[in-house]
């Protein structure tokens, strides 16, 4: 098969090497992108009288033709010729003759690929915030359904204090807001037209790269065409996005596994997201999740190779950054999955967890209330913590609870201690009196949900 750049070569490519610089098997996937951009260039061609409007027309039908084909799977793709731009273009000249070879005028695959890259990039964002868009939605739903439920709010995985199960699942949905920010701060810098660079200098032909950015719908040019064709920043960003993504959901699918287990027993997980287990018939394992705890190490390994790759390369165009779209590709894949299932695992949930009694016979949840109770009383805050540090510890002795102390007890440890303390340190009043912005009050919680509502909508 010939080369569409083997002018200059006397000897045909070893065989293993074409195998070894042939992206077709991972590149195709950008036939669309690259078919899209191949007819604006052309289209700029003609208007820019560097072809004839017929040879134009001719192309761009045999573009079509292409496409469809792709999309009908009928495509074949070659190793031998490398890549997705070649290997359309070997068949374009199959369809529509000579006319194939005036395509490639004034551009070259450096800037070409840039542009493809951008392309599926810029429609990858797209649905990378329609899906975080859903999952935030679904943890609203949750949170309007679970206004009411106490759970213990946890520091170093320790019980710490009590919050609404509404108001922790909506901390989640502002980690994934600033991730949807992130995203389309991003697309500002991905939505940016290369073509026209060409190779690294640009071109001789008088081309209108404004219209051609017209065309494809980009509100800027790149300035520097070396830079154009050069640098993968954009790529990398994405790549950094998507890897605080999956952070934020690998957080969040610990909580659950950990809430899913029998010794917190906070959350059950539905058969369909759920698997079992070989050898042992009562398992339940958690699987949805921890494949997403787990598939954030292999996003995050994407931006770290992308950055690799990046660190040593001069400029302009080095055929390393043949490798930069296997990470990317993956990245993209891999986030929109993880966040379709972790939306459908969420919808499927039942939370079940411990009363209101349970919950105050559990321990502690309420001793910086006490504290906080004291301080209302006079007592510096740093005392009114050394006091209820002795609370808490004469508990421990006694194998009781602060809500099950008398206030006889209490007075013991602290004269300041009135009848009102135990409504003070009651579960429910804990929460309600959070009522400071961002608190977990559910006078707040349910601003919060009203806030978010109308900002999803």
């Amino acid at each position: 098969m010939k080369k569409l750049w083997g002018g200059r070569f006397k000897q045909s490519t070893d065989a293993l090497m074409e195998t070894f610089s042939a992206s077709i098997s991972f590149d195709k996937r950008l036939y669309a992108c690259d078919i899209e951009g191949s007819i604006a260039h052309c289209k700029m061609l003609a208007r820019c009288k560097i072809i004839s409007l017929a040879e134009s027309q001719k192309i761009q039908k045999g573009l079509k033709r292409i496409l469809r084909e792709c999309e009908e799977e009928c495509f074949e793709y070659s190793d031998k010729l490398e890549d997705i731009h070649m290997n359309i273009e070997s068949r374009l000249r199959e369809i529509v003759g000579p006319a194939a070879g005036k395509l490639h005028t004034a551009r070259s695959r450096n800037d070409q690929v840039c542009l493809d890259i951008r392309l599926y990039l810029r429609s990858e964002v797209d649905e990378a915030v329609k899906e975080i868009d859903q999952l935030c939605k679904t943890l609203v739903v949750l949170a309007k359904r679970n206004i009411d439920r106490v759970i213990p709010g946890y520091t170093h995985l320790q019980r710490a204090q009590p919050v609404l199960l509404s108001h922790h699942l909506l901390a989640y949905v502002e980690m994934l807001l600033r991730d949807k920010e992130r995203f389309l701060d991003a697309k500002k810098r991905i939505n940016v037209m290369p073509l026209g660079s060409a190779a690294l200098a640009g071109t001789n032909f008088p081309i209108d790269r404004q219209y051609t950015a017209k065309l494809l719908k980009f509100p800027e040019i790149s300035h520097n065409s070396m830079d154009a064709v050069a640098d993968r920043d954009f790529a990398a960003e994405f790549c950094s996005v998507s890897a605080l993504l999956m952070m934020h959901l690998s957080r969040f699918c610990e909580e659950l596994v950990i809430w899913n287990s029998s010794e917190f027993g906070f959350v059950e997980l539905s058969d369909a997201f759920t698997t079992g287990s070989s050898i042992m018939p009562q398992k339940k394992n958690p699987d949805a999740a921890e494949l997403i705890r787990g598939k954030s190490g292999r996003v995050f390994g994407n931006l770290v190779s992308l950055l690799t790759l990046m660190k040593g390369l001069p400029l302009a165009y080095n055929k390393d950054l043949q490798e930069d779209k296997e990470p990317l590709f993956d990245s993209a894949d891999t986030i929109k999955v993880c966040l379709k299932i972790f939306t459908d695992m969420m919808k499927s949930a039942k939370f079940t967890l411990p009363t209101d009694e349970e919950l105050e016979a559990s321990g502690f949840l309420t001793a910086t209330d006490m504290a906080d109770y004291l301080v209302l009383k006079g007592v510096p805050f740093r005392d009114a913590h050394e006091i209820t540090g002795k609370t808490v510890a004469y508990c421990l002795d006694e194998q009781k609870t602060l809500s099950h102390l008398s206030l006889g007890e209490l007075r013991k440890i602290s004269k300041r201690f009135e009848e009102d303390v135990s409504e003070h340190i009651a579960l429910k009043n804990s929460v309600d009196r959070k009522n400071v912005y961002g608190g977990t009050a559910k006078k707040q919680v349910k601003a919060q949900i009203a806030r978010l509502t109308k900002k999803l909508k």
